[in-house]
């Protein structure tokens, strides 16, 4: 009985913290098996010109998370959750959160939509001789050396977003190594911090801030499957303030969302490639071998069993999208006809397939921040068309969801010049929920077959619980042959095949896309 595995913790639990919404997601003695799920919508703020989260926001947003996923669970199975086989956090990747002696916040948190580090990125790519994209943590913390902010010499830790969480609930400042290496390069013999891309930051540092020393400031890494503290009393009552939750479950190691997502879509062996769409829209390819150079569009990051993966991020995703269905929501709100976000979105994205193969000549930029793929420093979001353009609801939202998916198109066609070979490519995210459309899109951006399975929608809360599961089961399986025989075994996968004339119809959009990106760059002057 599902309440008897509740009452006994025979169950996982998964928090991830994405850009737009908190999530929680609760699996059972099936990992594949979603049983409650729970969440929470919150918004970035801009705080002295940067985006960023207050922690009184984090902490309100996880328990309301949670509170929702325990009513759940007791609404469904009579139960309400007391413990949990294993807890795992997983949230937004880079960013910087710098704590000094008495574990205060040096300054608010910034996020990885930041675009102020380019100096700092710039600098360190040149260093290191590998990619370092402005969004990575060891970025931030270097352009607050450059700009000489006092803070840096009293911080005596930093960590992402789902290394605090995880602190605060076990008292343990650590990582998996797929969260740790959107921090600083991994070495791929050892799985830890590049030792000696560490003391060549040190030697950048030591003119500016005298005793600085990297090592001691990062979290440990550890491997995945394994233990990472449990949960205490405080932590407890963190999550779970009513006071139900009980100290003592183990927690596996915290993890980034790119890393859910690879475990959510069974993406973690060579040649797996997987798309998440959110807030931001990223590709993960699992390499077979390294990078023949260094690309500003591409960065080297880790699978949570800390295998290499090339990583093409757009900062921006399906936001401006989503924006324009709350626009259509409240014109049908207004004309007394209201309609619910799921019926919008299917209806809308049902529309976009009558849609001309080029949408029409409109185009969708989503910049609502800075897109480095596109050379962007800002963004503003814009619809612009030809005065002969075909303007139809159905073209304008083919537009928008091409739209979604041009920078990314942009940036996998440096992985097809280095020759980079896909078995698979998957794809989750809300994005996905509507069956058929954004899938069938996103196979003619890519130019390849894109597959989603049923549990694409849940994306990474659930890949975060399938790695609590792990954890729970004693890791004696390799991660991949986990999720090949205990979670993806008999799936349910839908597989897009690229269509020729959508393939046409994209590559005409992005070569005005390309093109337009001028007046992007104007808008950013002007507005």
């Amino acid at each position: 009985m599902t309440a008897d595995a509740i009452r006994a913790g025979r169950t996982a639990l998964g928090i991830e913290l994405g850009s737009t919404r908190i999530k929680a997601c609760l699996v059972g003695e099936d990992p594949s098996e979603v049983l409650a799920v729970g969440e929470h919508a919150w918004e970035n703020q801009l705080v002295d010109g940067r985006w960023s989260y207050a922690l009184d926001d984090v902490w309100a947003g996880v328990q309301a998370a949670y509170s929702t996923l325990a009513d759940d669970v007791e609404s469904r199975y009579g139960v309400r959750p007391e413990t949990f086989g294993a807890i795992g956090v997983s949230a937004m990747m880079h960013g910087y959160l710098p704590f000094g002696d008495d574990d205060e916040l040096l300054v608010p948190f910034r996020t990885w939509r930041n675009t102020s580090t380019a100096q700092a990125a710039t600098e360190l790519t040149t260093a290191f001789g590998v990619n370092i994209p402005l969004r990575w943590s060891i970025a931030h913390l270097y352009q607050a050396v450059l700009d000489g902010e006092p803070h840096v010499a009293r911080t005596r830790f930093v960590t992402t977003l789902a290394g605090y969480v995880h602190w605060k609930l076990t008292g343990q400042r650590v990582l998996g190594v797929g969260d740790a290496s959107g921090m600083f390069p991994i070495d791929d013999a050892t799985r830890g911090y590049d030792s000696g891309m560490v003391s060549t930051f040190d030697e950048l540092v030591v003119g500016r801030v005298p005793q600085f020393r990297l090592a001691g400031l990062l979290p440990d890494i550890l491997s995945v499957g394994g233990p990472a503290g449990e949960l205490t009393a405080a932590g407890a009552a963190l999550l779970d303030p009513s006071g139900v939750l009980r100290a003592g479950v183990l927690l596996c190691p915290p993890e980034g969302d790119a890393g859910t997502g690879m475990v959510a879509t069974n993406s973690v062996a060579p040649r797996a490639g997987n798309v998440s769409a959110g807030t931001s829209i990223f590709a993960m390819v699992v390499l077979e071998r390294a990078l023949q150079k260094v690309h500003d569009e591409l960065d080297v990051v880790t699978t949570p069993a800390g295998d290499p993966v090339a990583m093409v991020h757009c900062n921006n995703g399906a936001s401006e999208l989503a924006a324009w269905v709350s626009i259509f929501r409240r014109f049908a709100e207004a004309a007394g006809v209201p309609v619910d976000a799921d019926t919008a979105f299917a209806a809308l994205f049902s529309e976009a397939l009558a849609g001309e193969a080029d949408a029409g000549g409109v185009l969708a930029y989503n910049q609502l921040a800075g897109e480095p793929i596109a050379g962007l420093d800002e963004g503003r979001p814009l619809v612009v068309r030809s005065n002969d353009s075909s303007f139809t609801l159905a073209n304008f939202m083919r537009a928008q969801l091409y739209g979604v998916f041009a920078t990314l198109s942009i940036g996998m066609a440096v992985l097809d010049d280095e020759g980079v070979e896909l078995d698979r490519m998957f794809a989750h995210g809300g994005v996905f929920r509507t069956a058929g459309v954004a899938q069938r899109f996103l196979a003619a951006a890519l130019g390849s077959p894109v597959s989603v399975a049923e549990t694409a929608s849940e994306g990474g809360p659930w890949g975060m619980a399938v790695l609590a599961a792990y954890a729970a089961s004693g890791a004696e399986l390799s991660l991949s042959d986990y999720l090949e025989s205990r979670v993806f075994l008999g799936a349910s996968v839908t597989v897009a095949e690229p269509h020729p004339d959508d393939v046409a119809g994209f590559a005409s959009y992005l070569t005005r896309y390309r093109a337009g990106l001028a007046i992007e760059r104007a808008a950013t002057q002007a507005l």
